[in-house]
């Protein structure tokens, strides 16, 4: 694994105007952390304010388009979220997933559309609690990265993995700690096995009711390379306790 720890915000359908006293907030204080990468994803709506606004930290879309143009009315295309002062972009949310019935096909085809606009991936896979009960999580997920993973060159360097249990996104719940050890280290050996030896350098991050109170405890499990943080990204300080929390661990 390698890299800083890459602590993220996804804000989700959250955030005017109001809120880019955050992002300052929170790009000032990133200066302190200099060996924690910090980005944040706000809606579309404020890419470009949010880009103004901050010097240090990444900004991210939510999504893009698998086109770069066209007769798609509301959606977005990752050559816009370039041209607006995006870096990266996240595809495949479970949100997505679900309420907007995305397939691993869709996903990759999005991926590849950001990396060929020259933005960076943040991937998200994630099993339901009815696939985990079922003992199918490490199968689930791994079908979902052979589906979903963008096969360009390059792909690896500019890929990142957020493993997302769908059933702890925003209900408080986190798996165990050796439940994401163990999803993380099958991860990493998919992300091998699809991409050879530059599998083994993708940052794969946790996320699911990711808190200032457990960030530590999931942070300093083997092959967590950071966070995609939801709620708690949307004020500057919860969100910065959770980057104290990964600066911390990368002094140690």
């Amino acid at each position: 694994m390698a890299g800083l720890p890459y602590i993220v915000g996804n804000w989700k359908m959250n955030g005017t105007r109001a809120m880019l006293n955050e992002v300052r907030a929170i790009d000032r204080a990133a200066a302190r952390f200099p060996k924690v990468q910090v980005a944040v994803a706000p809606p579309a709506t404020l890419i470009y304010r949010t880009r103004d606004a901050a010097d240090i930290i990444g900004i991210g879309g939510q999504d893009c388009h698998i086109q770069e143009s066209g007769a798609f009315t509301g959606d977005i295309s990752a050559v816009m979220l370039k041209d607006a002062g995006a870096d990266f972009t996240i595809v495949g949310h479970s949100e997505r997933r679900t309420l907007h019935g995305e397939t691993d096909a869709d996903v990759k085809a999005k991926a590849e559309a950001a990396l060929a606009a020259g933005l960076g991936v943040i991937l998200c896979v994630g099993e339901t609690e009815s696939e985990r009960d079922a003992g199918r999580a490490e199968a689930v997920v791994g079908a979902q990265l052979e589906g979903s993973c963008p096969q360009v060159d390059g792909a690896p360097e500019k890929l990142s993995v957020a493993y997302e249990p769908v059933w702890a996104i925003g209900t408080g719940r986190v798996p165990s700690v050796e439940d994401v050890a163990a999803m993380h280290k099958s991860i990493r050996d998919k992300l091998v096995a699809i991409y050879g030896e530059g599998g083994a350098d993708v940052r794969i991050l946790y996320g699911g009711s990711v808190k200032a109170d457990n960030a530590s405890e999931l942070l300093s499990v083997p092959e967590v390379g950071g966070a995609l943080v939801g709620g708690a990204s949307l004020t500057a300080e919860s969100f910065l306790a959770i980057v104290g929390a990964a600066a911390s661990l990368a002094e140690d």
